[in-house]
Order: structure tokens, then sequence, then C-alpha cells
């Protein structure tokens, strides 16, 4: 880890624990009532508690499970249609007034919809995160096809390179780092549907179906904040990993070689 990478390390680090010192305090003076705002060392026992808890796991598994299979699904689609609508510039002009109509559409909107069709089941879920995750890795995949440096291009084809040969070997490499942004990007967007359609969706299985469980309750906001931190930590935990990944098979970019990843 380089000098830069770890001073910004220790400066999240910081702020985490001076945000959680403030909430302690703030939580312990009186001024908010604990009733609705536990104590931080209170949540940070029950966040340690539900991570040993077998049947609190076994919800999170449910909700990683959709979202690896919704994000698998909408890698494949959207870097395919990415690659062939940034590759003609005819197709993405015919294709882009429906997808401007149908981007904006909240995923959130489509939850009766997709129980409708798909059920309560983890098919809803899959089809919410495919649609919902699919933009960024679709618009990063085309703009990274646009931004193919077109002498390369011409290089190889006065080697006598094909048009799939040519794409394999300059045109997707050359993209290769807006699609792995797009990917990072959707991964967060993936994991925030995949919880908010257990919680909105009646899902019966699930990170947000726990959620809403405990707090139907209402007397166990611990619990409801320390769900809340699990799942931001899987967030933290799913993009800490693809930065990693993108560090290993991106190295040869100027940007990430030599440094760890620092300049992003």
């Amino acid at each position: 880890m380089g000098t830069g990478r770890r001073a910004r390390v220790l400066r999240g680090a910081i702020g985490i624990l001076a945000l959680f010192i403030v909430a302690e305090v703030v939580s312990r003076s009186g001024i908010v009532d604990a009733f609705y705002f536990p104590p931080t060392s209170v949540v940070l026992l029950r966040v340690l508690e539900l991570l040993v808890t077998p049947s609190f796991l076994v919800e999170v598994l449910a909700t990683l499970q959709a979202w690896a299979v919704g994000m698998v699904i909408c890698s494949a689609v959207a870097i395919a249609l990415g690659v062939l609508l940034g590759s003609s510039r005819g197709a993405y002009s015919a294709s882009r007034a429906i997808i401007e109509f149908v981007r904006p559409i909240p995923s959130v909107a489509l939850i009766p919809v997709a129980m409708l069709l798909l059920g309560k089941d983890i098919e809803m879920k899959v089809g919410l995160i495919v649609f919902s995750a699919a933009w960024p890795i679709l618009f990063n995949t085309i703009y990274g096809m646009h931004d193919v440096d077109p002498i390369a291009k011409l290089t190889a084809r006065s080697f006598g390179r094909g048009r799939l040969a040519t794409l394999w070997s300059v045109s997707l490499p050359s993209a290769a780092p807006f699609i792995f942004t797009g990917v990072r990007i959707s991964a967060s967007v993936a994991l925030i549907v995949a919880v908010s359609a257990e919680f909105f969706g009646g899902s019966s299985t699930g990170l947000g179906y726990w959620l809403i469980q405990v707090s139907s309750t209402g007397n166990r906001s611990d619990l409801v904040f320390a769900g809340a931190i699990i799942a931001g930590l899987l967030g933290l935990a799913i993009n800490g990993v693809l930065a990693l990944a993108e560090r290993r098979f991106l190295s040869w970019q100027p940007a990430l070689r030599g440094t760890g990843g620092e300049a992003r």
C-alpha cells in the first residue's frame, strides 16, 4: 500500500472514529432519546453479535445471492449491448431515444410490476437488479468504446486484423477501465436495490426482510442500526474486492501501474 493510500485510509478511519464518538456522546447525554438513537457502543456490540448469528448470516447470504446473480446477468447483457452500441454509431443513434425514455424510471416504482410478473422471491430481486444496475455498465462501455484511439484501430487493420480481432485486441482493452468503473458503480446500486426490494417487495428472505421484521417490533432500534451498518460494510467490502480486481487485471494502465491504485 502506497503512502498516499495509507494516508487516505488513516484519515477515513479518524473520521469514522470521530463520528462514532460524537454519536456516543449525543446519545449518552440525553440530547436525543436513546430509545431512538442508541449509543454507538451498544450498536457496535450488536454488530459483532449479528456477525456470529447463523440465522442472520443466512439472510445476508440470501441478499448476496440475489446481488451476485443480478450482477452477472446485468454485466453480461450491458457489456454486450455497450460494445454493440459503442461500435456502431447508427445503432446507438437508433436506440438512444428508447434508452433515454426507459433509464429514468425508478427501480422502486417497478417493484409492484416485478412482484406481479416475477413473484416475491429471488427472481423479483434479480429482475430489479438487472434493470437498475445495467445502466452504469452500459453507458461506461459505450463511452469507453467511443474513446478508443482510431489510429490504434487503423493500425491493427493495416496489419491484417479483422473487425473481431481488432475489437478483441484493441477496443476492449482500451475500454476496459471504463467498463470496470461501471461495474463498481453498478455493484453498489445492485446491493441497494436488493435490500430495497426485500424491504418493500414483501420478500421472505434477505437483509431487507430482516430489517423490516426487526423494525416492526418498534423496540429494537439498536438492531436496526446494526443491520444498517452491516449493509454499509457489505457495500464497502464489495467495492474493495472490485478495486483489487481492477488493480490486478488493469495493472498495465498508467493510472494503476506502480501506484497500488492511488490514482483512483
